[in-house]
């Protein structure tokens, strides 16, 4: 293969590569935020290992609401206060901690990785309705009396969290 064929497929390859990780790049960095803890001036104050630690913090993005929803026989729609869905993730942290060895000037790990999970949530939300019917025709159009209804949506959380803990030989 000429020089010249090898560096426009490298130049080809560069800019696919490009181009796929600027598109994946909003979609990764909307959800979380990393926030590195900076331990080094410890390290090198006290001249020995330190656990590295950083998290992740979610951004909670609001979602559209459903409307309110006409029901046939109800003066007023189902949902007078619809819920509002919110989706954000629990914060993540990483910890990798040296373990030193009893025997020796080796060193363990340990690490403690809990990746941001991602929560869904719908606000509570009401429903009511009024204290007559739909317009009868028996009663000449009138609406019948009737006991007024109200109801509470019941607010909703859903999330599935995970850790990993490991433990090995290294730093």
């Amino acid at each position: 293969m000429k020089p010249s064929t090898r560096g426009t497929l490298a130049a080809l390859a560069t800019g696919v590569a490009a181009a796929l990780g600027a598109a994946a790049t909003p979609a990764t960095a909307a959800e979380t935020v990393p926030v590195p803890v900076p331990l080094d001036g410890v390290e090198y104050s006290l001249g020995m290992e330190v656990p590295t630690l950083s998290a992740e913090l979610p951004l909670p993005t609001p979602g559209a609401p459903d409307g309110p929803r006409y029901v046939e026989g109800r003066l007023l729609p189902d949902r007078a206060l619809p819920q509002l869905p919110v989706s954000t993730g629990l914060p993540g942290a990483r910890l990798r901690a040296p373990l030193p060895r009893v025997l020796g000037d080796q060193f363990d790990h340990l690490a403690v990785d809990a990746p941001a999970a991602d929560v869904r949530a719908l606000a509570p939300g009401l429903t009511v309705d009024a204290p007559l019917t739909a317009p009868n025709p028996d009663n000449f159009g009138l609406p019948d009396p009737k006991l007024p209804q109200a109801g509470v949506l019941t607010p909703v959380l859903q999330t599935v969290p995970g850790a990993d803990i490991v433990m090995g030989p290294g730093l």
